[in-house]
């Protein structure tokens, strides 16, 4: 029991520690530009691949790396069949 709440601590401490890390690389102005640019070009691909494709939920990470490697190549075929019409 010991054991579970050291590594629990040292899991929240690390866990604040790359929060704080972040705060402050989004406080710098170069930093929050291209923060801004991320959420315009990586995140809709994800919001389409989980609300309009409907992956929401996948288990172990075997079966997650072959099964996001599947719907980004579906994902990037559809959108290829689509500028080419």
């Amino acid at each position: 029991m010991a054991d579970q709440q050291q590594r629990l601590s040292k899991i929240r401490a690390a866990k604040a520690a790359l929060e704080a890390e972040a705060e402050a690389a989004a406080q710098d102005k170069g930093r929050r530009r291209r923060y801004r640019l991320k959420k315009q070009i990586v995140e809709p691909v994800f919001g389409q691949i989980k609300a309009a494709r409907g992956f929401r939920q996948l288990r172990g990470i075997d079966k997650v790396r072959a099964a996001w490697a599947m719907i980004c190549t579906a994902h990037n075929l559809l959108k290829l069949a689509r500028a080419a019409a």
